[in-house]
C-alpha cells in the first residue's frame, strides 16, 4: 500500500513540477500572460511548485525504506525520474501539439526501463 501510495504521490508531484516548469510556454498565448514580466512568471512557476513540494516530501517519507517504506533512497530517485519522463512526455503531446515522439525518444525509453529493472533487481 506505501508503495502505491508513493508512486501516486510522485505522479501529482511531477504533474505540478511538469505545469510549473513547462507551462509557462504554453501560457504565453493568453494575451494577459505575455504582458507578464519574468519576475512575475518565476513567482507563478514558484506557487505551482509549492504543491510540486507538498506531495514531493511526503511520498519520500512514506516510500522509503528508512521510515518504514518500501524502497530504498536510489530506488526512490529511479522511480521519481521515470514518473518525470512519462508525466512530461504526456504533457507534451496533449499540450503542445506540435512536438511528437520519435524512435529515438521511444528508444531511450526502453533504455530507462531497463534501467529501473536493473536498479531493482538484486
Amino acid at each position: 500500500m506505501k508503495g502505491f501510495l508513493t508512486i501516486g504521490l510522485l505522479i501529482l508531484s511531477n504533474t505540478f513540477m511538469t505545469i510549473a516548469w513547462y507551462g509557462h510556454l504554453k501560457f504565453a498565448e493568453w494575451k494577459w500572460f505575455n504582458k507578464l514580466g519574468l519576475i512575475a512568471i518565476i513567482l507563478i512557476s514558484w506557487g505551482i511548485a509549492l504543491f510540486e513540494y507538498i506531495f514531493q516530501v511526503p511520498a519520500n517519507r512514506i516510500g522509503y525504506n528508512g521510515n518504514g517504506g518500501p524502497f530504498s533512497l536510489v530506488q526512490l530517485k529511479v522511480i521519481q525520474e521515470v514518473i518525470t519522463l512519462v508525466v512530461f512526455s504526456l504533457f507534451t503531446l496533449l499540450v503542445f501539439k506540435n512536438q511528437t515522439i520519435k524512435w529515438n525518444h521511444l528508444i531511450a525509453f526502453v533504455f530507462i526501463i531497463l534501467a529501473v529493472y536493473f536498479m531493482f533487481k538484486d
